[in-house]
């Protein structure tokens, strides 16, 4: 029995999700590998698999992982959230105008 997410997703993020999990898919069957043969690579149930294919958000991100390294895509995972490509962040980061700037106290010559 699927179980319910705690929170729907957003409809474009459950459909990233279904995009990534036909391209595993498609990965597996260029691989000429069945279903079965994906989980005991990966050391996942079946159920797991097929889970991943559809994109079900309720599968742990790790299960992704596991089965994109066994078919040699999970270099492509490094580019995920990557800071360097985030340039609405780095707008954001340096936006003028929003900084603190803590003023230096003058010297005291007083001794």
């Amino acid at each position: 029995m699927p179980r319910n997410s705690a929170s729907p997703l957003p409809p474009e993020v459950a459909a990233r999700l279904e995009m990534l999990g036909a391209r595993i898919r498609d990965a597996r069957l260029r691989r000429k590998f069945r279903q079965v043969d994906l989980a005991t690579r990966t050391k996942l149930s079946r159920s797991t698999i097929e889970a991943i294919e559809r994109g079900s958000p309720d599968t742990a991100i790790g299960a992704y992982a596991r089965a994109l390294w066994v078919m040699g895509l999970d270099r492509e995972i490094d580019l995920i959230a990557d800071t360097a490509l985030d340039a609405e962040g780095a707008a954001l980061e340096y936006q003028p105008g929003e900084r603190r700037v803590r003023v230096r106290k003058g010297l005291d010559n007083d001794f």
